[in-house]
């Protein structure tokens, strides 16, 4: 072999060095298609499980015609059973047993299959049409923790646990064998609680339980049932939450399909509907967890979403172990889930909006109409005296607000004047002379929006809280059976896309509300021409809101009602207490005073100044 023969060798072996270095996966990518592998190995050996369970069991049953009478036909299945299974296979096949304890709250049923949560029902509420509220029923909840033996992958869900302790407040379900290897699922309920405390108890499963990673995967999943009227409006206010621990609680987008494969450790998951949810506790961490929802499209199935968990637990078998773990069942209520602290965070369940929106909800709104429901029943009260109180706060901004259009009304001849002596395409100079015309007259034309805009927040915290807030549901009022979703007056026999196949009378209240209270804005501050197509835009909103509230929270729409309402009501008291003319005279004043321009005013000026200069050169 020559020298370019073994020089071509070297190239192409550090190519292929160089194009493997380059192509090689990041740790990362490698953790998912282990993770990946691993999954897909679980269910492959669970549906092997389950087909080699049912072959044995036809066999028996076949041998056992031909068996004499004082003959066993169980032994061949034992015996094939523990051939497969090992150590696992007395768990594999039982007899399933239900027992259910419960408090004032909330009645839990547990099954020995899988020592699991079999059903919650939460006493103090009913769905929509009457039926008592079961957060989850049967095999539509399923956990389990997986793990391998003699190769094998299992799932508690799938084994048979016997029940060894049952208390007023508490069951313990135990999987042991003959050489007092143990895995105990122990379950508390505490009087008054919605919180259940689970603990995982280990004994000598060293040689029953492997753990190559030093964790077990803890899998759950859920169909999540529709509870309230509106099907659309509850499913987009459905979903799945986790937070992180020490850190923010996130969630999967509810509009659409989601998952997250999360890398970090987790304090908690919850599958949430719009009023319930039911959250799964770690007192240490999971260590991670990947997550998804995925939204059921049939609008007649009784289900929302499907929700999914597998998260690692770390533990350590070669020693006996305790871990603990808490199930929350109960309402989305603020004080409720505040009470669990501020490390869970569990009120986070709650979104009542980011930032300024939040702090108004958490520190004013609530704890105003919580104050409000110890002294009234009727919550359409309680939503009439919130909405006066915030009117009564904010009408120092409303009255700002009108006197400042009110002066630009007034000042309407004279920029009518100045639109008329200088020509259209002297924008900018007809600019700077209304301007000089609101300077001399002492007229702000940015002060009828700010107070607007200052008041924003509050509606938009509003718009928050009433669709979450569970105080609202089933709380009737006039014809509203539920202010927490849509007041149908009557129902189309017909869909109307983007409005429903339902009139809801409050929707129509307030779009009302808000034509009179345009038509009224638009005849106080029509000083300017420049923007002809506003006031159509200003028209359009109302019939937009007629669009978009429709299905919304009837309690919502009624407080925007009432609070336009009262809007009017301010509008046209102030009105009766100006006198325009008179402020007019006090304009006039002002303007015969020397005008002290403002830096910004100067900067226009010398703008206007370089601009002049610059045609002058051209010419």
């Amino acid at each position: 072999m020559d020298r370019n023969s073994i020089t071509g060798l070297v190239l192409i072996m550090l190519i292929l060095v160089g194009f493997w270095f380059i192509n090689k996966p990041s740790q990362e990518q490698v953790e998912a298609i282990r993770q990946q592998r691993d999954s897909l190995q679980r269910v492959e050996m669970l549906r092997e499980q389950e087909r080699l369970t049912a072959e044995i069991r036809n066999e028996a049953e076949k041998t056992s015609i031909v068996l004499q009478h004082d003959e066993a036909p169980d032994t061949l299945v034992e015996n094939r059973m523990r051939q497969m299974y090992g150590q696992i296979a007395p768990f594999v096949s039982g007899e399933q047993s239900f027992h259910t304890i419960e408090n004032e709250n909330i009645a839990i049923t547990f099954t020995n299959k899988g020592a699991r949560i079999y059903s919650v029902e939460l006493k103090h509420y009913k769905t929509h049409d009457g039926k008592p509220l079961i957060l989850f029923d049967g095999d539509d909840n399923k956990f389990g923790f997986s793990f391998t033996h003699n190769t094998r992958v299992f799932n508690t869900n799938n084994l048979y646990f016997d029940l060894t302790q049952k208390t007023a407040n508490g069951v313990v379900f135990t999987l042991g064998t003959e050489h007092g290897e143990k895995l105990s699922f122990i379950y508390t309920l505490p009087e008054g609680e919605y919180m259940t405390n689970f603990s995982v108890k280990t004994e000598n499963l060293t040689n029953l339980m492997a753990t190559p990673r030093g964790s077990i995967d803890f899998n759950w999943e859920m169909k999540m049932p529709a509870f309230e009227k509106g099907r659309s409006f509850e499913q987009e206010h459905s979903g799945l939450y986790f937070k992180f621990f020490q850190d923010e609680v996130d969630w999967l987008k509810p509009r659409r399909n989601d998952e997250k494969d999360l890398r970090t450790k987790l304090h908690w998951v919850a599958f949430k509907s719009q009023f319930f949810s039911s959250v799964f506790i770690a007192d240490e961490a999971f260590a991670s967890a990947q997550v998804s929802t995925q939204i059921e499209e049939n609008e007649e199935s009784p289900y929302l979403k499907y929700n999914k968990t597998e998260a690692v637990v770390p533990v350590d078998f070669t020693t006996n172990q305790q871990i603990d773990f808490r199930f929350y069942f109960g309402p989305n209520h603020f004080y409720t889930l505040n009470k669990y602290g501020k490390e869970l965070e569990l009120n986070g369940l709650i979104r009542l909006g980011w930032g300024i929106l939040g702090w108004i909800n958490k520190f004013a709104v609530i704890p105003v109409f919580n104050f409000l429901e110890r002294y009234i029943t009727n919550y359409g009260i309680i939503i009439l005296l919130l909405t006066i109180l915030i009117k009564i706060v904010l009408f120092p901004l409303t009255y700002k607000s009108y006197i400042s259009s009110a002066k630009m009304k007034v000042l309407k001849p004279q920029i009518d004047e100045i639109n008329e002596r200088i020509p259209k395409d002297k924008a900018l100079e007809r600019q700077q002379a209304v301007m000089a015309l609101y300077r001399k007259a002492g007229v702000n034309p940015m002060g009828g929006c700010l107070p607007m805009l200052l008041q924003m927040p509050i509606l938009i915290a509003m718009f928050r809280f009433f669709p979450t807030s569970i105080e609202l549901r089933q709380e009737a009022f006039l014809w509203a059976t539920d202010l927490s979703t849509y007041d149908s007056i009557l129902d189309l026999p017909f869909n109307i896309p983007f409005y429903g196949a339902h009139v809801s009378l409050f929707t129509l209240l307030m779009a009302a509300t808000n034509i009179v209270y345009t038509k009224m804005n638009t005849e106080l501050t029509q000083s300017t021409n420049q923007m002809p197509g506003m006031k159509g835009m200003m028209y359009m909103m109302p019939v937009m809101f007629l669009f978009f509230f429709n299905s919304y929270s009837s309690g919502l729409s009624y407080y925007y009602f009432i609070s336009t309402l009262i809007t009017i009501g301010q509008t046209v008291l102030i009105r009766q207490f100006v006198d325009e003319k008179l402020l007019l005279k006090k304009i006039q004043a002002h303007q015969k005073k020397p005008v002290k321009k403002s830096k910004f005013a100067q900067r226009l000026e010398s703008m206007s100044k370089q601009q002049h200069q610059l045609k002058g050169r051209k010419k």
